[in-house]
């Protein structure tokens, strides 16, 4: 819990990541980064796909699979 004394400023607007192998680091705080097939924002705390090769993150399993696969999208 936050109290009154505490400064800390609530991280806005899009994070710039480095996605590893079942991990990512924050290089510049944000609140989001951006899903590569979508374009939606995608909170820090809900990211749970990216391609580390791609260096890349995606909002769902199916924007994985249309990025992968694009010729099975549909």
């Amino acid at each position: 819990m936050l109290n009154r004394y505490d400064r800390s400023p609530h991280p806005v607007g899009e994070a710039e990541v480095r996605y590893l192998d079942g991990d990512f680091r924050v290089v510049r705080p944000g609140a989001y980064v951006r899903c590569a097939v979508t374009g939606e924002p995608i909170p820090l705390d809900e990211l749970k796909y990216w391609s580390v090769d791609r260096q890349e993150a995606y909002a769902t399993p199916a924007a994985v699979l249309t990025r992968l696969h694009p010729d099975r999208a549909g």
